[in-house]
């Protein structure tokens, strides 16, 4: 506690007293004037055993050891509420900095959820309708093309059988090329073309108009970023507002996610964990690229829908929240309820079995997986959980049944070589937070 004199002080001293105040708000951490990000709870006032959560602890306290992950995040909420909400381990490669609960990642792919939401804000507006061809809003998709076969040096290509859709791109199936079997040529053509190359989301969109598809659109789901960053660009166009402004003013500021954007302040640039990847040593080293030899800086030229946030625990359990909560969170409503029901049901209908290519007990919806056959998955869950994941070891969960949110944090790239990497332990994580629950 601040003891409060009447001693008068010099006016000098006020005012430094006074900017020290001031600094210290600026570099605080968002959370540090805040409680949590959520109400907090005792574990067994909302259905959740305490004991059984040390089993989550004493795990990510071994996974986080000296062979293992640098450290992590792990936050499970239930009925609203922060049951548990812990840091492990370190935030740097060289194991002095003590991971915060605060930390900022980058979380990749589960950009796509944001970026899913935000197209739905429009489809309640009526700006646009799932239905819609991508040629009304972009030019130069007006006529697809899909590669039949050849090569990347002469590919055989024929007119797709029908437009595509925005919801063919929510979810996945609009027939690009996906690394999917048989896709090599495709992917071949499509890295020559170079959409990543872009600057904006203007001239991705550009480049992509001359990539061929690698099937008919809803035929097959095939897993993709450009998909998503082609509807970041329908937003910017559909809205008026480039696509960092309208996440900003739409979906950040209202849900106080002020540690969430495509980079980071250079005042908080030390909160951003280093990202690692498995040498051929089997050593833990800084993983290549910009963002992880200068943490905070863009993760992509453009403003990526697919992959380009970073973010903490904290904020994306408000953004969890919101949609656990049927598109409202403290009083500001994103969107309506039949809108987040939408979005949470298995949108794969169209395909023998409607399943994803990574599970044959998950479908999609729009913006993440959907449990269709909790046995068949072979973890502890529920039907209709959804959630998705970032490249570099970061999940999230929601679960309507169980009225129940996890995120785990984690920052490493996986070796996609086969060679010795750490183990996945996404699936063990949500074991233990399911095995708590009462």
């Amino acid at each position: 506690m601040i003891e409060v004199r009447s001693t008068p002080v010099r006016r000098d001293t006020a005012w430094t007293s006074l900017l020290a105040a001031v600094l210290l708000c600026v570099a605080l951490p968002s959370w540090a004037t805040d409680a949590t990000p959520l109400p907090d709870s005792r574990p067994d006032a909302q259905g959740v055993s305490s004991a059984r959560l040390q089993r989550l602890h004493d795990y990510m306290r071994r996974a986080t050891g000296d062979d293992g992950y640098l450290g992590g995040v792990t936050l499970v909420a239930r009925n609203g509420h922060i049951v548990d909400w812990q840091a492990y381990g370190h935030a740097d490669l060289a194991r002095r900095a003590p991971m915060r609960k605060d930390a900022i990642f980058r979380i990749y792919s589960m950009t796509k959820t944001v970026t899913s939401v935000a197209v739905m804000m429009l489809v309640e507006e009526g700006k646009l309708t799932l239905d819609d061809p991508l040629s009304r809003y972009l030019p130069g998709f007006q006529a697809p093309q899909v590669m039949i076969g050849g090569t990347a040096d002469a590919p055989k290509l024929r007119a797709a059988d029908k437009p595509i859709t925005l919801h063919a791109l929510l979810t996945h199936t609009a027939g690009y090329p996906a690394g999917r079997k048989g896709d090599e040529q495709a992917v071949k053509l499509m890295e020559r073309i170079d959409p990543h190359g872009a600057t904006d989301l203007r001239g991705f969109a550009e480049r992509m108009s001359h990539v061929p598809l690698a099937a008919d659109p809803g035929t097959r789901f095939g897993y993709d970023g450009a998909s998503l960053e082609l509807l970041a660009r329908v937003v910017e166009v559909v809205s008026g507002q480039s696509f960092d402004s309208f996440l900003q003013q739409r979906i950040f500021d209202p849900l106080a996610m002020h540690d969430t954007g495509f980079s980071v302040p250079p005042a908080q640039r030390t909160r951003v964990v280093d990202i690692t990847t498995t040498g051929s040593d089997g050593r833990l080293r800084i993983a290549d690229g910009p963002s992880a030899r200068h943490p905070g800086v863009p993760l992509n030229d453009y403003t990526s829908g697919a992959g380009g946030l970073y973010s903490t625990a904290g904020d994306y359990a408000r953004f969890a929240q919101m949609l656990l909560d049927g598109g409202t969170l403290d009083g500001h409503e994103l969107l309506g309820r039949k809108t987040v029901e939408l979005m949470l049901r298995n949108h794969l209908t169209m395909l023998d079995p409607p399943v994803t290519q990574f599970s044959d007990a998950e479908g999609f919806g729009i913006g993440g997986y959907v449990v269709i056959d909790a046995a068949k998955r072979g973890q502890l869950g529920s039907p209709g959980q959804f959630g998705w994941t970032g490249a570099a070891s970061t999940y999230y969960s929601i679960d309507p049944h169980e009225h129940l949110l996890a995120i785990l944090m984690l920052q490493h790239l996986p070796r996609e070589d086969g060679g010795k990497d750490l183990p996945r332990i996404s699936r063990n994580f949500y074991d233990l937070v399911y095995q708590a629950l009462q």
